[in-house]
């Protein structure tokens, strides 16, 4: 098995309706790294890169089962407005993070009336289709550290 790579990139992901929803190419940001084989970036992505070198250009769509999932309509449910005690103002957008049995969760607010809040716990990517447009960088192997904590240093 070769030995994994960092794999260090530029992109800009786009939406089915061609708006941009995130750029590493935007001034004062640094190109994404990550560690091939440790789940630091979506899996279609990195699989789509696999085996690209330093220079490469590369179109990726990533459909949603090899990105942030489909969307799951159970996570989108009505909590009563007192869950919210301390919060005054409650609108659609907003973010909160709650405590679930599997732990802490970031959940979006999608409606609010009187009574009760609508939130979402859904990955605010889920059910989208990615387009991705990529530039390689930079590739090396990984240390030996790297390979053990996971992740880039």
């Amino acid at each position: 098995m070769a030995q994994p790579r960092v794999v260090t990139i530029h992109y800009t992901l786009t939406n089915d309706q061609g708006e941009e929803l995130d750029s590493s190419r935007v001034e004062g940001r640094e190109p994404l790294t990550y560690l091939e084989g440790a789940q630091n970036i979506i899996g279609g992505l990195e699989s789509a890169l696999n085996e690209k070198n330093s220079g490469d250009q590369v179109k990726v769509s990533v459909e949603p089962a090899e990105g942030y999932g489909e969307k799951n309509e159970e996570l989108i449910q009505p909590v009563p407005r007192s869950a919210f005690e301390g919060v005054d103002t409650i609108e659609p957008g907003m973010q909160f993070q709650a405590q679930t049995p599997g732990g802490p969760q970031i959940v979006r607010v999608v409606e609010v009336s009187d009574e009760t809040v609508t939130i979402d716990a859904n990955h605010p990517l889920a059910g989208e289709t990615l387009h991705f447009d990529v530039e390689v960088v930079e590739t090396r192997e990984a240390t030996d550290e790297e390979q053990e904590h996971g992740h880039v240093h």
